[in-house]
């Protein structure tokens, strides 16, 4: 099995209803973002995934919630925990890549697929989405 893994970040605005602590209050976060994508077969070139592709990708949907309040963002559902964050960026990650053919998805035909999403609040602190 092999595993490839980029990293990128962003800048947003949330809080968090029905909770009950100061992230009930608007505040902010730079988050960090690594995204891992596993399989068995490597391409003519000897790589699971360019790297290029996947980091586009991730640019890609991060420039739609980078600079943003993320309540504001319906698919949230008014709490943009860490973790809905990780399956949003997951989600739409998918969509971005099928767009170019590329298919990351668990039901891959090829088996290559993207395995997780992490999403950092700070150094110490993050959410991870595996898809099933």
């Amino acid at each position: 099995m092999f595993e490839v893994r980029v990293e990128d970040n962003f800048a947003a605005a949330h809080f968090l209803r029905d909770y009950h602590g100061k992230c009930e209050n608007l505040h902010g976060h730079n988050y960090k973002v690594y995204v891992h994508v596993e399989g068995r077969q490597l391409d003519e070139g000897g790589m699971l995934l360019d790297f290029t592709f996947l980091k586009a990708a991730l640019k890609e949907v991060l420039s739609k919630i980078d600079h943003t309040n993320l309540n504001d963002i319906p698919e949230f559902h008014q709490n943009p925990s860490a973790e809905r964050i990780a399956m949003y960026i997951y989600t739409h990650l998918i969509i971005s890549l099928k767009s170019k053919n590329i298919d990351l998805s668990p039901d891959s035909p090829e088996g290559t697929k993207i395995s997780k999403v992490d999403v950092f609040e700070t150094d110490r602190n993050r959410a991870r989405f595996i898809p099933e």
